[in-house]
């Protein structure tokens, strides 16, 4: 019988570069990349799609009950974001949708299916999976726990990057503001806040690139003995 792989949860606030590194990360240890906040905003966007907004649980219910929801893995290591046979992967990047998919990550229903959809694609081993809530919820008996930070600052001025480069207008300063009532939200909610596991490693990127994110996280790989 083949042996259960290991999994490796990474969590941290909105622009800490958890995606990137997550994903880097699984392409080199032949895992799998679970992009959980790729999930949400999939939800997002079907419920924008059929007129569904967080107020209104009964129709998030049934949503939750009807909608089909799928990542696939590609060579590359992204995820390709399917609802219902449709690509939304392109589509689920607007800030619009960042913003409805952190909204509707409040409701407990909401989190509780995501949850254990996350945990069975985890079931058999062999993903990284990233969030705000995977080592401590998602994957609470995940081999290794990372645990990635910046200032919001810092964070702001990567988010900004990153739009603009989307072709998203943005201005620092709203960046800036959104971040931190994102981490505010995400840090205060009564239903799986943000916040590290005991046994986390903690790494603050400020002043790292991705690159050196990475190998420090293979590192921490190696030195427990869990490469695949």
């Amino acid at each position: 019988m083949t042996p259960r792989r290991p999994c490796l949860a990474i969590d941290g606030p909105v622009g800490s570069g958890k995606s990137t590194v997550a994903r880097l990360v699984a392409h080199r240890l032949g895992f799998t990349y679970v992009d959980s906040g790729a999930m949400y905003r999939a939800l997002a966007w079907a419920a924008r799609a059929r007129g569904i907004g967080p107020a209104d649980p009964e129709r998030v219910s049934q949503l939750l009950n009807s909608v089909d929801l799928r990542l696939e893995p590609q060579p590359d290591g992204v995820n390709r974001v399917m609802v219902s046979g449709r690509d939304i992967t392109q589509e689920i990047r607007s800030p619009e949708i960042g913003q409805l998919a952190s909204e509707f990550s409040e409701m407990p229903a909401v989190r509780e299916w995501m949850v254990a959809l996350q945990q069975d694609m985890a079931r058999d081993g062999g993903v990284v999976m990233e969030g705000r809530d995977i080592q401590t919820v998602v994957l609470p008996d995940a081999e290794i726990k990372i645990f990635l930070t910046a200032s919001a600052e810092e964070r702001a001025r990567r988010r900004w990057i990153e739009l603009r480069e989307r072709g998203f207008e943005a201005d620092c300063d709203e960046v800036l503001a959104e971040i931190q009532a994102r981490d505010h939200r995400d840090s205060n909610r009564a239903h799986s806040p943000l916040r590290p596991a005991d046994d986390a490693v903690h790494l603050d990127t400020g002043g790292m690139d991705i690159e050196q994110v990475v190998q420090r996280v293979l590192e921490i790989a190696g030195e427990r003995n869990l490469r695949p």
